[in-house]
């Protein structure tokens, strides 16, 4: 069984409801399973954990999520078209896995949200994908083959899934934005699926 990291971060809850999608698209994959985990806010005064469970939620992120996942669906809301600063402050701790080359090969897909059409969604996918190549990380997006990426008016990206929200609050994502994320969770998990074949043959051979 491969295991698919869906990390995020999430604010009002819309990156959060990409997140599910995401994993209802890694679930759909035979042979695949998805892992729901967030990272803790952080603020000027203060980097440390308010609480070591959330209240709600997915459960926080540890390094050794990274380390045991077979694969990764990153998502965080733009900040000013740049990943939020607690998922940054996460990924910036991982300098032991990049050490020993944990991440170097897996397959990663990432997905944001913002209240405006030109608020940023290229950039900030862009953002998360850098210190995912720095890990060696094989980063997946979404095609055009994908009919929904032709006909939304809102989200979508070959980056990555995105959500525009509007400003709305619940987040309530239209029906391409929710097919896209399940899109990008499928297309990850196939290539986990695939490359854990690969290597349990090799390592039979």
């Amino acid at each position: 069984m491969a295991e698919i990291l869906v990390l995020y971060y999430s604010r009002g809850g819309a990156t959060a409801e990409l997140a599910r999608q995401v994993c209802r698209g890694v679930e759909s994959v035979a042979g695949a399973s998805a892992r729901l985990r967030t990272v803790a806010p952080v603020t000027a005064t203060s980097e440390a954990t308010p609480q070591a469970v959330p209240a709600s939620g997915a459960p926080y992120a540890s390094l050794a999520d990274l380390k045991e996942c077979d694969a990764l669906l990153l998502g965080s809301p733009t900040r000013f078209g740049n990943m939020a600063a607690p998922l940054k402050h996460f990924l910036d701790g991982t300098a032991s896995l990049w050490l020993g080359g944990a991440l170097a090969g897996k397959p990663a897909g990432v997905f944001t949200s913002t209240q405006t059409m030109h608020g940023g969604q290229e950039t900030t996918l862009l953002s998360m994908m850098l210190p995912l190549l720095h890990h060696g990380m094989l980063l997946v997006g979404l095609p055009y083959t994908e009919r929904a990426l032709n006909e939304t008016s809102r989200g979508g990206s070959p980056y990555g899934a995105s959500h525009v929200s509007g400003g709305t609050t619940p987040a309530t994502l239209a029906e391409d934005e929710k097919t896209l994320a399940q899109a990008l969770g499928r297309r990850v998990a196939h290539l986990a699926v695939q490359l854990a074949s690969l290597r349990a043959r090799a390592g039979g051979a």
